[in-house]
Formats: C-alpha cells, structure tokens, sequence
C-alpha cells in the first residue's frame, strides 16, 4: 500500500533522506516543508517553515499525508512529535520529554552521571561569574558548551584561559547563541578519536548502524572553530564489530533504558558522539536525530527500504526488520560558503553538479542553495558531495574528482577529509 509523505526540514540531511525515501516503492507523493533548490528533483518543496506546526499538521490533514517525518533538532525539542500525536497524526521522531538528551547537555550530562553512562568530567552554570571561576580553579584545556541548540557551533575547545573566558562572555553574555546560553557546561577536554554512532529505536528494540566518523571543525588537521560537520567517513576502518558491540551495551542500550524509566521513551534516531579516549570510549554529546553529514553517508550505504524502517519505529514494530547495507566506503565532503561558521554571504551561482554527478558513485546533496531559475547559495554548508567506493581511498579519490567540477564564489572544503582513517 502506498504511501504519502511529509519531510520537515531543508538542510543536506533532508535532501539525503528524501533521496532515499523517493526510492520506496511504496512512496506515493514526498513533500519537503520548506525544503531546498535540491529536494524539488525528488519531491514538492512547501513554503512552510519547520516551526510552523500548525501550517504543517493543517496541510498534512488537507493532503492526507500518512506519514510526516522530522529529523530536525529545533521541532523535535520543541514538541512537534507530541502536537502531531495529539491530534491523531502519524510522525516519526521522538517526543520532546526524550528530545531534551539533545535539546539539554545539562540533562544529558545529569542522566550520564546517574545511569553510569562513560562521559567526560562536568559542571553546569547559570551564573557567568560561578562559571569563570570555576574554569580558573580548574585549569585548561576544558571545553565550554552552551546547553540549548547552537546548529553545532556552540562548543568551543579552549587552551588557553583566554579562550575558556571568551568563550564563556559569547555565550553567557554577548548572547550568540540567545537562550541556548542561558546555562552552560563546562568539561575535562578528552583526547582521541570522535566518532559517530546512531541507533534506530522504536521506543522497545533498537537497531546500530555502521560507525561514521565526522570532522567538525573548520581548519584542516583538525583546527579552528567548530562546525555543524564538513565531511564525513563510513565505516570507520579500525573500529571492529565487537568495539560497535561494546558501544551498545555501555552507551546505547543503558541511555535508552535511562531514558524510559523517566517516562521519556525513545522512538526514532539516538546518536550519541563519542570520544575514544585514552580512559575508554566517552559520550561528548547526545543527539535526538540524524547527524548532518551523517546521514547523507548513510543513505548511500542503506540498501533496506527506509520508509519500512520509519513506519516500524512508528508501529513499535522493528524487531521484524532487518536492515541491509552496502559494501564498500562512502565519503562526504561539505561545500562551505567563504567565512562560514562565521559571516559569509549568500546568493552566489552554482555551476559544475551535472558534472559532478557523472562520475561513478558520485550524488551531490543540497543544504544551502535556492533555486529561483538559477541555483545559488543560500547558507554556510552549501552541498555535499558524497561518493562510494570498494575502498576508503577509491571513495575519497572520486568525492574530491567531483568537488573539482563544482563551483561558487567563496568556495570553500577541507582536502583532509578521512585522511587520518586512511593512514590508520
């Protein structure tokens, strides 16, 4: 039976997925609210913003869509699962109260602490004067967190007690991340490898996925300020089986657990960050969605039909699933505008993605760029170039080929993406 098919959101990480859900069979027609110059060539873009919950359930119950799916931080904290539900409307996500892992680090960290979950040493402050102190008493390097959503940038890795205490007058002070800086987590910096773990979850039986692994800051050789991802790997080369096992059962299976016995079950994506540290494996952070770019990896990588999957978690009914993945390697490489993560500017024309996309294995997913006639830019990370190989180098050779043919003014990527797995 055929489906219709809401996707809130308008970022890489939606194109990604509506590009796999317009693969389903079962597929009848894909809405993207607002979507972006990307998703119109696999489904209709909606003028509708992603926080506009009664626009979207109004035009979900006039199309009589059956199923909407959001894999975006900001509705999914601030309840859109939970007003779908109450108005008898079928969503996949999870709730706000469990949301709160990603839409709170102090919350996280709290339930980390009770439910013996492996993360770096914390303290959470409300008072900017408490917090300095506090990073004065401590020493450095910390790492300074605003709690609230920050779209990835609200984590500043400090050396120096020059950076702890500018990075704590930009979020508690100057406000640069509004009300996500009303509190703050201030913790031990943790060396090691990051690494990306996400689990489906319909609120009973989860399911992992293969490990990816993000680069988040900005310089290449792993400097500069954080971003919301510009390039990933999957898998990860030295990461076994048994190491994903080991994972689950300290990370994934217990925060979950944790997160159900207060009342806030889980049901849709659990991606914890973690640190492989030298004290062990280490949750820096929880998200309540798909990492971006994480999930454009991943849709390469999936063979399962994904509309499947997003209906059995909205059943409660993934342990009937089995879930089938590619061989080989898939890269993804982040266009950035000039500037970004700090001003860049927008509106530039975009040339060279057909080029692109003739090469092998090559899908270039949108993030940042309108259409209006002509493709531009319209945001910090404009577009992904992702690609698939038999081997990590294969993948990373034919993802740069392609980042070759693209063009935009400002133009802007990482060379070393996966360069450390590689030599690993």
């Amino acid at each position: 039976m055929t489906v219709d098919v809401l996707l809130v959101g308008g970022g890489g990480r939606e194109h990604a997925l509506a590009w796999k859900i317009a693969q389903s069979p079962r597929l009848g027609k894909l809405y993207i609210a607002p979507g972006n110059g990307g998703t119109r060539l696999v489904g209709e873009n909606i003028s509708i913003g992603v926080m506009e919950f009664e626009k979207i359930a109004q035009f979900v119950e006039e199309k009589k869509i059956g199923l909407t799916i959001c894999s975006m931080d900001n509705p999914l904290v601030s309840g859109i699962v939970d007003f779908f539900q109450a108005r008898g409307l079928r969503i996949w996500g999870p709730t706000k109260v469990a949301a709160q892992i990603e839409g709170s680090k102090a919350f996280a960290k709290q339930l980390m602490r009770e439910a013996s979950i492996p993360t770096a040493d914390f303290a959470v402050f409300t008072n900017h004067d408490e917090a300095l102190r506090y990073v004065h008493e401590k020493g450095v390097p910390v790492v300074v967190k605003a709690s609230g959503l920050a779209l990835g940038k609200g984590v500043s890795i400090c050396r120096t007690l020059s950076e702890a205490e500018s990075a704590l007058k930009e979020i508690m002070l100057d406000r640069v991340f509004k009300d996500s800086g009303t509190e703050v987590v201030i913790e031990e910096y943790l060396d090691g490898e990051e690494l990306s773990i996400h689990a489906l979850s319909d609120g009973k039986t989860h399911v992992l996925f293969p490990v990816s692994q993000d680069h988040k800051t900005i310089g290449e050789g792993d400097t500069g300020k954080n971003t919301g991802g510009i390039g990933t790997i999957v898998p990860v080369p030295w990461v076994s089986a048994d190491t994903l096992k080991d994972l689950d059962a300290r990370v994934v299976k217990p925060t979950l657990e944790a997160l159900a016995a207060r009342g806030a079950s889980f049901a849709g994506i659990l991606y914890p960050g973690l640190k492989m540290s030298s004290q062990g494996p280490k949750v820096l952070e929880f998200n309540a969605r798909f990492g971006d770019p994480e999930a454009q990896v991943y849709m390469r990588l999936l063979k399962t039909d994904i509309l499947d999957l997003f209906e059995a978690c909205v059943d409660g009914t993934l342990q009937r699933q089995t879930i089938e993945w590619e061989t080989g390697f898939t890269i993804n490489i982040v266009l950035c505008s000039g500037g970004y993560p700090d001003e860049y500017k927008k509106g530039f024309p975009i040339t060279g993605i057909e080029e692109a996309e003739k090469l092998p294995g090559v899908v270039v997913f949108h993030a940042g760029t309108t259409f209006d006639g002509t493709l531009k830019t319209s945001g910090g990370r404009v577009l992904g170039v992702s690609a698939v190989g038999a081997t990590l180098k294969e993948a990373l050779d034919r993802a740069y080929e392609a980042v070759e043919k693209i063009n935009f003014e400002g133009k802007y990527f990482r060379r070393d993406i996966g360069a450390k797995a590689l030599a690993a």
